[in-house]
């Protein structure tokens, strides 16, 4: 599809679970002449909805990997992605975010302002990618589309400005009031209707549209004459608040039903007048070639003709090999083109290139500036800058979060080993909050993620995928150890077994530190160590903290002042100040007085108000600290600070405390100090483990 950048809009749908992100998705794909019929997300026909293209995702009703589509409507060509709602599967919004130039942030007119709203908003924030609300489920029973404008601008501390108004809620809605126009629209069947507003709505309409004008006129000069003089018209709207929108200081609110095809349309219409197209956007790629001295910051040119920038922001192992998403930043690629992979110094030819409809693939010739595209038989990794060979620029990486849960698991016999293997390897490759390593101690193979939920789904598809049937052990939390004193050591690594020895002697202290994870600070003077051996000093302190004596975890917050020490001619070596650090680390451990650190999660229940107390009660036997809870008629919402080892297994007892009709979303929040009885038990445990090791 040949268009230019100005009629180019790359956007990415997200949301708080079951908004209904996946359904304004599919009904996007159908209006835009995309797909030919409507399939739900937990559709009676087994079918499921076009994005979720995953067995797994269809079964569960939820979405688990981002999936990539292009549609075209009033003749520009839009690249959607829908994300993930779950924060188990953040890292998929995460890089979907990086590429993305706006977005379409779904809320319900139900529950509002959700807790993973405010965490999706707060990515958003992280990308500066200006964004559209589209209020949904306005049928549904308790709708109250008006609560949640306020609420976006008291939670979120958007300027949210109402571009429509519903014509009747829950199951009177029929379609809105657009307020630029000041028309009413009527959604029916595949066609909308415009009439004139109801007479019983004139008034709120006139008062709303006066609010819209208010917050436009301040991104518009002309607007603000033109309201002065009465000769208002649609397109000096529609520029103003585009102005705000691309700015981030206007957030425009729209309305509807997706899963009744109301609003949806209308939508459409402010993606393409009010979201930003490529050149719009400010990129930025840090410059590394050797002329410029110092790596320095350069704003990319969104022109075809200049030498091509793009960025690998996501991974798939496909039947075909490796199926690697690219966003086009500069330049233009086809196949033939020359790319340097600026990370590992490579360089490719690309071979087949490809744009994605959710998992269906239509090859293209050509990709350029603002296109979202997928190259195949290309070997990368995620977040990977390609560039024209003349070049050597690198794009800022993803945020990627450290996993918080790990799980022990092992093949069930000799021929799914391999298997396993291969399955790993992919996922580890595909998604960066996923990790995989063997324990050195119990040689057990141990999985990482975000939650129960994200390893579950990778041990499924491993049975499905690649037929590998494991066994899991018991989740394990990712705990931490800390000093809670500053000790002063002073350590003599000695060793004589004939010829040359080992020597070396390092005098400082270790201390404990509020931000960061470890930190090594050269004060030596008057080379009493050489200069070459500071950097085994710490390298030896970098092994040590890995691995604390309290129960075998990381210890976190670890200040290293290393101030003097003393060396030997002939005997001192690498190898000999490595091990002084991890003698003099392990010597006055225990006089720091370490403490355990367990990872607390920041947990929000929502459901039913009559199940309000069953959900305090839960939480409080999870040594929970509720932090607030909103009751609005039948629907609460409870807000607390749990422990991560308290979690296991609360979907299933807040499924039976609430007759299945609450949910919970969690997410990692901090490292908080365990009870001493806690403490007591997991080191009892440790000791345990390490005398059965050792027989």
């Amino acid at each position: 599809m040949a268009t230019t950048i100005e009629r180019m809009r790359n956007i990415g749908i997200s949301a708080h679970i079951d908004s209904g992100k996946t359904t304004l998705s599919e009904r996007i794909l159908y209006y835009s002449g995309k797909i030919h019929r409507i399939h739900e997300v937990k559709g009676k026909d087994g079918v499921g909805a076009t994005m979720d293209h995953m067995e797994l995702e269809r079964e569960r009703g939820i979405t688990i990997t981002s999936a990539a589509t292009n549609v075209e409507w009033a003749g520009h060509a839009i690249n959607i992605i829908d994300t993930p709602g779950h924060v188990d599967f953040t890292i998929e919004v995460e890089r979907s975010l990086r590429v993305l130039d706006g977005a379409v942030l779904v809320l319900c007119s139900v529950g509002g302002v959700q807790s993973q709203t405010i965490t999706v908003d707060r990515q958003l924030r992280r990308y500066d990618v200006p964004r559209l609300a589209f209020i949904n489920k306005c049928d549904r029973v308790g709708a109250n589309p008006l609560k949640v404008r306020d609420q976006l601008e008291e939670k979120l501390k958007h300027n949210a400005v109402l571009m429509q108004i519903p014509l009747g809620l829950e199951d009177q809605h029929k379609g809105v009031v657009d307020l630029v126009a000041m028309k009413a629209l009527y959604f029916e069947g595949d066609d909308v209707r415009t009439d004139e507003i109801p007479a019983d709505l004139r008034e709120e309409a006139a008062r709303r549209r006066n609010d819209l004008l208010d917050a436009a006129s301040m991104f518009s000069d002309e607007l603000t004459e033109a309201i002065l003089e009465d000769r208002i018209t649609e397109d000096l709207i529609h520029a103003a608040v585009r102005r705000g929108t691309i700015a981030r200081k206007l957030t425009p609110v729209f309305m509807g039903s997706a899963y009744k095809n109301k609003g949806v349309q209308a939508l459409l219409d402010g993606v393409v007048r009010y979201l930003p197209d490529p050149s719009e956007v400010k990129n930025v790629a840090i410059d590394r070639s050797a002329e410029s001295g110092a790596s320095a910051e350069v704003v990319l040119a969104t022109d075809p003709e200049a030498p091509a920038v793009l960025l690998a922001f996501k991974l798939e192992d496909g039947s075909y090999g490796q199926l690697t998403y690219i966003r086009v930043y500069q330049g233009r690629v086809a196949k033939g083109t020359e790319l340097l992979n600026t990370r590992s110094g490579q360089e490719i030819k690309v071979g087949r290139l490809i744009r994605m409809h959710a998992d269906d693939m239509e090859d293209i010739t050509e990709a350029s500036a603002g296109d979202i595209a997928a190259l195949f038989g290309i070997d990368c990794a995620s977040g990977d800058t390609f560039t024209d060979p003349s070049l050597n620029y690198s794009m800022t990486s993803i945020y990627v979060p450290e996993p918080v849960i790990s799980l022990a698991i092992k093949p069930k016999d000799k021929k799914t080993l391999d298997r396993m293997a291969k399955a790993l390897n992919r996922f580890t490759k595909e998604d960066p909050t996923f990790r995989t390593f063997v324990d050195p101690e119990s040689h057990e193979t141990i999985i990482q993620g975000m939650g129960e939920l994200h390893l579950d789904v990778y041990v499924e598809r491993m049975k499905r995928e690649y037929n590998a049937e494991v066994e899991t052990g018991m989740p394990q939390v990712a705990y931490r150890e800390a000093l809670t004193k500053k000790v002063e050591f002073d350590y003599t690594h000695k060793k004589q077994t004939g010829g040359a020895g080992q020597y070396g002697r390092v005098i400082g202290y270790v201390e404990p530190m509020a931000e960061g994870t470890y930190e090594f600070v050269n004060d030596v003077k008057g080379g009493r160590i050489p200069r070459e051996f500071i950097p085994s000093c710490d390298k030896g302190f970098k092994a040590a903290v890995k691995k604390g004596d309290l129960i075998g975890f990381p210890v976190t917050g670890v200040r290293v002042v290393l101030n003097d020490g003393q060396y030997h001619e002939v005997d001192s070596s690498d190898n000999a100040f490595q091990a002084a650090a991890i003698g003099a680390f392990r010597q006055v451990y225990a006089k720091a007085k370490p403490q355990i650190l367990e990872p607390v999660m920041k947990v929000s229940v929502e459901g039913p108000t009559e199940f309000a107390g069953a959900v305090f009660g839960s939480i409080n036997q999870r040594r929970g600290i509720i932090v607030s809870s909103i009751e609005d008629g039948s629907f609460s919402r409870v807000d607390a600070e749990v422990p991560l080892s308290e979690m296991f297994g609360y979907s299933m007892q807040l499924r039976s405390l609430t007759q299945g009709k609450a949910e919970f979303t969690m997410e990692f929040l901090k490292y908080g100090r365990v009870p001493a009885a806690v403490s007591e038990e997991l080191q009892k445990l440790h000791a345990e483990k390490k005398a059965r090791e050792s027989k």
